[in-house]
């Protein structure tokens, strides 16, 4: 069994606990010894991050070649077009080459966390909300990708990845579970394991 945090990363913090600028860091949100992000979320994206002290396990979820499937909520700036979501769902050729074809389809406005500081709105653009699953992790990718079909994001979240997802924790809060991971190098995604600890756990007061 290997130990797996999921943490809901507040917008601004770094996936990292050490930054040589001050800027937040996990080291503020996960008085957890020894445990590592498995991949990361950028500094102005919120929601699902995953950390585990299980080398093999953190491989599994963070390389691409495993194809672990991770799903975002995405405000954009814009009319979205269903050409714009065609394009999106076929792949889209980025500075770095194409993407993977991904599952892309609009909703309505979720209800999420307030976030701060919060968004710059401009009244007479509209913006929309897209929920959008991909199985690469190129930097910022969501970003650039729908930036490549002329609906820049403004807020995004990720809210799940594999079979874990952000339910019931809110921005800061973690909780840990206990993973099973197959002794072979295969492609097939960890077993989701048994809560080892519940209610979530909130971040350490300041003092």
């Amino acid at each position: 069994m290997a130990r797996l945090l999921l943490l809901n990363k507040p917008y601004q913090v770094l996936s990292q606990f050490t930054d040589a600028d001050g800027r937040n860091t996990l080291a503020s949100l996960i008085p957890v010894p020894e445990v590592r992000p498995a991949g990361r979320l950028d500094y102005d994206s919120e929601g699902l991050l995953l950390l585990t002290d299980h080398g093999p396990l953190q491989a599994r979820i963070a390389e691409p070649r495993h194809k672990l499937p991770k799903t975002y909520l995405v405000q954009v700036e814009g009319a979205i077009s269903e050409d714009a979501m065609a394009r999106l769902r076929r792949g889209v050729t980025l500075k770095d080459g194409p993407t993977r074809p991904a599952i892309v389809e609009a909703i309505e406005a979720p209800a999420l966390w307030p976030r701060h500081p919060p968004i710059r709105e401009r009244k007479q653009v509209p913006d929309h909300w897209l929920r959008i699953t991909i199985t690469e992790g190129r930097n910022r990718q969501v970003r650039r990708m729908t930036a490549s079909v002329g609906l820049p994001t403004l807020r995004l979240v990720r809210w799940q990845i594999g079979d874990w997802s952000l339910e019931g924790l809110a921005p800061g809060e973690w909780r840990e579970l206990e993973v099973t991971v197959p002794e072979t190098d295969s492609n097939g995604p960890p077993r989701r394991g048994r809560s080892a600890s519940s209610p979530p756990k909130r971040p350490p007061r300041r003092r």
